[in-house]
């Protein structure tokens, strides 16, 4: 997009002082990121491009953001650095649109670095601090979210995908995935089990981010202290054990999400114990048995939706994810399947760890 244009439409928003330049963040996968700079004093900006074909409903979106978003700031010392603070149009309105596409913006919070991967110990624990704050903060929120994403790690949902997609097999790949579909197929009832505990309330229901990746931490830049999390888009109401057990997929894989070299993937125990002792260090006193007695599940919970998701993308011709070879969706289904097969394989050491963290 060109300056003008982007000048244009960061003209829209209620910004301090002038804007000085206006300069693209980050890489950009799903929205378009732009930090804002202003002239002398005024605070600088974050303005994004919501991605409406992931996002479908960026109005609902911009509501659950808002209203979790005050909520921690009626708990925290410092609200304009311990949360993010939405930056309104100059109408009040919390979003822009322009030629179709939705705008939102938010103060840049400033004297704060983000890592990219949890490549110490240390770091792996204020992750876990970082999310577990993050719900604990929002333990007692009631007001009802917007399920912006239809089905997000649902898996009697997923199933439903799956089976038509396996039915369609609009790829004419099926016939050469009789492996790949026997690892979804025998562990379905398993993780319909474990569902079923969130859907009849045995499991509560709670605020969750669903984006745990530590890039989504930010820290402060003087004391290296966890401020806050980030990139909200994709908070909804869920079971907190998902983000327990995405931020696991993500942490602890000592490979690449598509690694070609399995004998690189495995789960790190390790960082499962640092970012399990963070974590718990904010939510311990406040989880229910039932979530501690399946947090260690949740990680192969959640990585094992995300094999299905990899290989029924795959199965569907490579629509969802992007790719850069013909056959990626299937080399990240062989990297992800081989991840969950090494927790499984270490999933009574994650039970123990989790045990005598919860009595301590």
């Amino acid at each position: 997009m060109n300056n003008e244009k982007l000048f244009q439409i960061a003209s829209l928003f209620a910004f301090e002082g002038e804007i000085e330049s206006i300069e693209p963040l980050g890489e950009g996968f799903i929205n378009d990121t732009y930090v804002v700079t202003t002239a002398g004093s005024s605070p600088n900006y974050i303005l994004q491009r919501k991605n409406h074909n992931i996002f479908p409903d960026v109005p609902a979106m911009m509501d659950n953001i808002a209203a979790v978003t005050a909520h921690i700031k009626r708990k925290v010392a410092d609200p304009m650095r311990q949360t993010l603070t939405i930056t309104p149009t100059r109408t009040g309105e919390l979003y822009a649109q322009v030629d179709g596409n939705f705008w939102a913006a938010c103060l840049f919070i400033s004297r704060s670095k983000s890592y990219e991967r949890a490549d110490t110990l240390a770091l792996a624990y204020q992750g876990g601090v970082g999310i577990g704050r993050f719900q604990s903060q929002l333990s007692d929120f009631t007001t009802p979210l917007h399920e912006t994403i239809k089905g997000f790690h649902n898996i009697r949902h997923r199933f439903e995908q799956w089976d038509a997609s396996v039915a369609a097999d609009a790829a004419g790949r099926v016939a050469e995935l009789q492996t790949e579909i026997g690892w979804i197929e025998s562990r379905r009832e398993k993780m319909l089990a474990f569902w079923s505990l969130v859907e009849d309330g045995t499991i509560p229901t709670r605020v969750t981010h669903n984006d745990t990746k530590l890039s989504n931490i930010l820290f402060d830049a003087d004391t290296d202290e966890v401020l806050c999390a980030i990139d909200l888009d994709t908070v909804m109401s869920s079971t907190s054990l998902n983000d327990f057990g995405d931020a696991i997929r993500s942490y602890t894989n000592t490979g690449a999400e598509d690694d070609r070299d399995l004998s690189r993937v495995g789960m790190d125990i390790d960082i499962f114990r640092a970012y399990a002792e963070g974590y718990l260090s904010e939510r311990k006193e406040s989880l229910t048995q039932s979530e501690k007695q399946w947090l260690a599940f949740s990680a192969l919970y959640i990585t094992y939706e995300q094999v299905l998701r990899f290989l029924m993308d795959y199965i569907d011709g490579d629509k969802y994810y992007k790719t850069t070879s013909a056959d990626h969706n299937l080399v990240r289904t062989h990297a992800q399947y081989r991840l969950l097969q090494s927790m499984e394989s270490q999933y009574d050491a994650m039970q123990q760890i989790v045990s005598e963290l919860v009595a301590e």
